[in-house]
């Protein structure tokens, strides 16, 4: 803003409704439509609100520095007027109709390729309903949540486990591992999900979407971040079920897990989900929305102080 120069926004994890008529990411409730869910979702903004507040601080004291005037009343007031662009499908929304014209739907930003080579000892697989959990790159240090996955592992001795733990957690730490189970450091995730009956995931979009793309439900451990509002959207469109890490346990976890094994309606909808992603092709979408968007404007740069846009 300060240069002139012409932006987009880019959604990599899940987008934020600032307008209330759904669940901020943050949150785990499900989608309604009552006054007292509208309500909620508003009073979810507030608390949103003051834990940005820090971040909020920072941008209004750069603002000043350099004479930009933002309505900082405004939530929309930085957000580009060019583009808006997620990487969740629209299918895998909640049904919300009031985004502004320049905010587009796309897909998973990942097509498979470029992806660093990771070993993995395939010769250990035994041919039984695969289970690959990850709890991703972020938040992945939580030993109890490890050691839950692996006890239900344990309980449902008749599948094999794959269970990624990331560099914050030792093997040693998480107890006897269960003789169905398979525990390393990094996992080639693409490759595991391709042949995966079950996905236990943190609800990180990434991780989401690429088992989607590979038609395979899912059991959601969301932490933090926008891992709730994603595992808002695994229920309600029955691609899986979820469980907050606060209410985790064993059985709860194994429960779940049957249910979604043994229920084929959430294969089906995770192989729906699967064809509307490979139609959709999210990075074409992308990339076509934003030539579509610097095509519109200009920049007009003749003093070479600073650009300008202009309409075309």
């Amino acid at each position: 803003m300060r240069l002139g120069m012409p932006y987009v926004h880019i959604w990599n994890i899940l987008h934020l409704d600032r307008s209330g008529s759904s669940p901020a990411c943050f949150f785990s409730w499900p989608y309604e439509t009552t006054p007292e869910a509208l309500a909620r979702n508003v009073d979810g903004l507030k608390k949103i609100g003051g834990f940005l507040a820090p971040v909020l601080a920072v941008a209004k004291s750069y603002a000043e520095k350099h004479g930009l005037e933002i309505d900082w009343n405004d939530p929309a007031a930085t957000v580009s007027k060019l583009a808006v662009i997620t990487q969740t499908p629209r299918e895998f929304d909640f049904p919300i109709s009031n985004w502004p014209p320049q905010f587009h739907y796309a897909g998973p930003f990942h097509d498979g390729e470029g992806r660093e080579q990771v070993p993995f000892p395939w010769e250990k697989l035994t041919g039984a309903p695969l289970i690959y959990a990850s709890m991703g790159t972020l938040v992945n240090g939580i030993e109890h949540v490890y050691r839950t996955i692996l006890e239900a592992a344990r309980r449902t001795p008749e599948t094999q486990l794959v269970l990624s733990v990331g560099s914050n957690v030792s093997h040693y730490d998480l107890g006897t591992i269960p003789s169905n189970a398979i525990v390393v450091s990094k996992a080639p995730q693409i490759e595991l999900l391709k042949r995966a009956a079950l996905c236990i995931t943190h609800a990180g979009v990434n991780t989401v979407l690429e088992a989607l793309a590979q038609g395979v439900p899912m059991v959601a451990i969301p932490i933090g971040f926008d891992q709730p509002g994603t595992a808002a959207r695994i229920a309600y469109h029955r691609v899986g079920e979820f469980v907050d890490v606060g209410n985790l346990t064993v059985e709860r976890l194994s429960e779940l897990m049957q249910t979604v094994r043994k229920n084929p309606s959430y294969h089906l909808r995770a192989r729906y989900f699967q064809k509307v992603i490979a139609r959709t092709r999210g990075l074409d979408v992308a990339a076509d929305a934003i030539e579509q968007a610097f095509k519109k404007n200009t920049i007009v740069d003749s003093s070479g102080e600073g650009a300008q846009l202009s309409h075309v």
